[in-house]
């Protein structure tokens, strides 16, 4: 039903594992939205979760950064490993970890400064530059993987709100990666998208696999076909599913995942 994924030939059989997830359980008061979930995110690979909506998918990948942490009445049990260190260990900074943790959200969500200033706060807060002229190659670098260098690099004064919306997503990515992040999190990032800034986010998730693990939520299976590796179906909280993508939109083991896939559910 769905063109074979040409880029999600796995290139390792035996890549890291980043962050692992063992017992997962996440309650908002007394509603329990995922249900004891295990998954190894591998590194420099591509994870889609799909799912249909308020299946569960968002709420985990919050989890992954404690961005969860915001929320008064959520709960998180279980174990959640960032390179074998637990990150929900008191001694954890939630805010050196999503230094380490990006996150691209559904709406790009550029800072009402300039395009200079988006990508120059995250350094400038972690002290990661000692200069302006360090900064200055932080956010040249920033910009360049985000793939938006080429159009903003004649006006960086410019404010970030006046890009188009998929030259603001892409911001939000340079953004995001301009504190060396090893994990990059993305919530439905094309969702707010035309189909050609569509293209251009999907390819840049792409190459940005080459440096970083990436998780991205998305409603569109097809989409998960076509940048992720590895693909794992959520369904009424509850992770039903994880493995190759090619495996799980073409040959899936358990009937929830295909009646998902052939629109039978959703």
């Amino acid at each position: 039903m769905y063109d074979a994924p040409h880029k999600s030939e796995r290139t390792v059989a035996t890549n890291d594992i980043k962050i692992g997830a063992r017992g997962v359980q996440v309650y908002y008061g007394d509603n329990q939205a995922i249900k004891d979930v295990d998954v190894d995110i591998e590194d420099k690979t591509v994870t889609a979760f799909i799912g249909p909506s308020g299946c569960g998918k968002s709420t985990f990948l919050r989890c992954l950064n404690r961005m969860n942490d915001t929320i008064d009445i959520c709960r998180v049990e279980g174990r959640i490993e960032l390179d074998g260190e637990d990150i929900y260990d008191k001694r954890v900074d939630p805010v050196q970890l999503r230094a380490k943790v990006g996150m691209v959200f559904q709406k790009p969500n550029p800072f009402p400064k300039s395009i200079y200033d988006n990508i120059a706060y995250g350094p400038r807060i972690h002290g990661l530059a000692r200069n302006k002229a360090e900064l200055d190659e932080i956010v040249e670098k920033a910009l360049r993987r985000g793939a938006i260098w080429n159009e903003v690099k004649d006006r960086l004064q410019a404010p970030g709100t006046g890009l188009s919306g998929g030259q603001q997503q892409r911001l939000c990515i340079a953004r995001a990666i301009a504190t060396e992040p090893e994990v990059l999190l993305m919530d439905e990032p094309c969702s707010a998208l035309d189909p050609i800034a569509t293209a251009q986010v999907e390819e840049l998730i792409d190459e940005l696999r080459q440096n970083y693990s990436v998780v991205i939520v998305t409603h569109s299976m097809q989409q998960a076909a076509r940048v992720s590796q590895r693909t794992a179906f959520f369904h009424l909280g509850n992770l039903v599913e994880f493995g190759d993508t090619a495996q799980i939109f073409t040959n899936p083991s358990d009937p929830r995942t295909e009646s998902y896939i052939t629109g039978r559910i959703g």
